[in-house]
């Protein structure tokens, strides 16, 4: 288990502020969103990096010159928001063009294309690399639904010499997107993580078997298996990543060992010595080689096995010079006189964090007090579900949705009581909710609350017509951005018939008091109804046997925020 820290929810911020104080050489903090090289040379292309924390040194330990320029932490397992990105990209000096690098995680995705947008809107050319290299999460022809990994360093890696080489970004977003299309990771674990604050493990694993095709957030493997000897481990993990040799590699390749918190160097070397030879077996030589912690997860036993089939464009860049705090390649890069280094050390100051639409007004009107109570309601409802959640959502994830959804509604509550008119207050609440909340969730619910804030902008009166409507709307945004549907397992089977139900009953002249407990009622039936559903989408859809027979966590919490709204609208019509 986690044995040291303060607030568990200050973990990941804490983690942050020790690395940059402890490695100012090489980093300067953006409070809450991240860091960025202290000696960042100007005119290059950026390579920002970024996920949930957790996992250190991944990513924020491979910031430094000749790999990344920034690295963006969220919580702990949780993406980081599309706020937090733009703080880190506004830190950056000379930020014209940034390739984005990160896992392929609905969150991440989500909250990274938002930050993409915004800073397109003001000239930057932005661009992303997904790592996809976990080949225990999607069978060989589905690459682009695989989840990224421990491989994703080896991505980073080639990506940051690629800038250092001085490529304009159309070059760097290539060879990082060759390198991701050439990485493999095969994964193992012997025993779960623990999150800080918490007793028990994310989940059990029985006495003389392990996880094979784990992730790096919690989750359980794909499939159990009897424990084997090293040399049987090395066996497995080399036979998994061969399977998908390219029909052109020419049998050079980087290699990567990673432990995964728990796991010592000992044990990790004694599995190379059977790695390697079965390496040589298969026609495989791997460049110079690395075994150690690179991505972890928290304190889970467990490892690893990456590797990248090199070509010679690719050789060069992973033998290129590299100086971080937690990757060391050659000889150190010297900051160039164009390099930007009074401030090594130094916490960079924060843009302005800006919320869409007009600044808030003092004025007020009828529905805002609704708003502000419904978001009570719907945070204490959450509250107190908070640890069933995450049980909940344990079985098939990361085990954070309790608390990823009860730090969005606090900060969307906190946002809304200095929050004026109601489309302000819910842009605003929306706003709050994504940058606090982040991951899946919050940059949903987020985009629920502000899209509904858009619909009833041009309102002179919002009733219950124009609210449903509203309402309407935001679901609709929310399925298009988070390309759901019904049946795939999302909070959409819960937000969707509570939506048809809602408007049928308000098309025949119900009142908005009496309509919304009955849609939230099958709401509530249609979120329990998704444990005999497999998950076609998100974290769990890799695990999705193991899901079956456990409702969605984002369903329930859907169904529970809107039924503690009814008897706040009550006395509506």
């Amino acid at each position: 288990m986690t044995h040291i820290y303060n607030n568990p929810d200050n973990f990941a911020a804490e983690v942050l502020n020790g690395y940059a104080s402890a490695y100012a050489r090489y980093v300067s903090a953006v409070p809450a969103a991240g860091v960025v090289n202290a000696r960042a040379q100007r005119g290059l292309t950026r390579v920002v990096v970024g996920g949930g924390g957790g996992h250190f040194p991944w990513s924020a330990g491979f910031v430094g010159p000749g790999m990344a320029d920034g690295a963006v932490m969220g919580n702990v397992f949780t993406s980081p928001s599309a706020e937090q990105i733009y703080q880190v990209i506004r830190a950056l000096p000379d930020a014209a063009s940034v390739l984005f690098c990160y896992g392929n995680y609905a969150g991440d995705v989500l909250h990274f294309n938002m930050a993409q947008e915004r800073l397109r809107s003001e000239g930057v050319d932005c661009r992303s690399v997904q790592v996809t290299d976990d080949v225990a999460s999607a069978a060989s022809g589905s690459e682009g639904q695989r989840r990224g990994i421990a491989g994703s360093m080896i991505v980073y890696k080639i990506a940051g010499a690629a800038a250092a080489a001085g490529g304009d970004i159309g070059n760097v977003e290539r060879a990082a997107g060759r390198a991701n299309e050439r990485t493999r990771t095969f994964g193992v674990a012997f025993s779960a993580c623990t999150f800080p604050g918490r007793e028990k493990p994310h989940f059990d694993v029985a006495p003389g078997t392990f996880e094979l095709g784990l992730g790096i957030h919690g989750e359980p493997g794909v499939r159990s298996a009897a424990r084997m000897s090293a040399a049987e481990l090395a066996g497995t993990l080399v036979g998994e990543l061969v399977k998908e040799r390219p029909s052109d590699a020419s049998g050079r390749a980087a290699i990567l060992l990673n432990g995964l918190g728990a796991t010592s160097q000992d044990e990790l070397l004694v599995l190379w010595s059977g790695i390697a030879p079965l390496l040589k077996d298969a026609g495989i030589d791997p460049v110079l080689p690395e075994v150690g912690e690179y991505v972890t997860s928290l304190d889970m036993a467990g490892c690893s096995l990456s590797l990248c089939w090199l070509d010679d464009e690719l050789e060069d860049l992973w033998l290129a010079p590299v100086d971080t705090p937690a990757f060391r390649r050659g000889s150190p890069v010297v900051a160039s006189a164009e390099t930007d280094a009074s401030s090594a050390g130094k916490p960079v100051a924060n843009a302005p964090r800006a919320t869409k639409g007009p600044s808030v007004s003092s004025s007020d009107d009828a529905g805002s007090d609704a708003v502000r109570a419904s978001l009570a309601a719907m945070l204490d409802a959450v509250t107190k579900a908070e640890a069933m959640l995450g049980e909940m959502d344990s079985v098939a994830g990361d085990g954070d949705h309790g608390v990823g959804m009860t730090r969005g509604l606090r900060a969307a509550v906190d946002a809304a009581r200095t929050s004026g008119r109601t489309p302000e207050l819910l842009r605003a609440a929306g706003a709050a909710w994504s940058d606090r909340g982040a991951g899946t969730s919050g940059a949903l619910w987020g985009l629920l609350l502000s899209s509904m804030g858009d619909a009833l902008d041009a309102k002179t009166v919002i009733d219950g017509a124009a609210l449903s409507k509203a309402i309407a709307h935001a679901a609709r945004q929310v399925q298009q951005v988070g390309k759901a549907e019904i049946g795939d397992k999302t909070m959409v089977d819960a937000l969707a018939p509570f939506v048809e139900s809602l408007l049928d009953a308000m098309g025949k002249g119900t009142p908005l008091g009496a309509a919304w407990p009955q849609a939230s009622a099958l709401a509530t039936e249609r979120a329990q109804a998704t444990a005999s559903l497999r998950p076609r989408l998100g974290r769990a859809r890799p695990l999705a046997e193991r899901s079956v027979g456990s409702p969605d966590p984002g369903a329930v919490s859907m169904a529970l925020c809107l039924s503690a709204v009814a008897p706040v609208l009550k006395d509506c019509n």
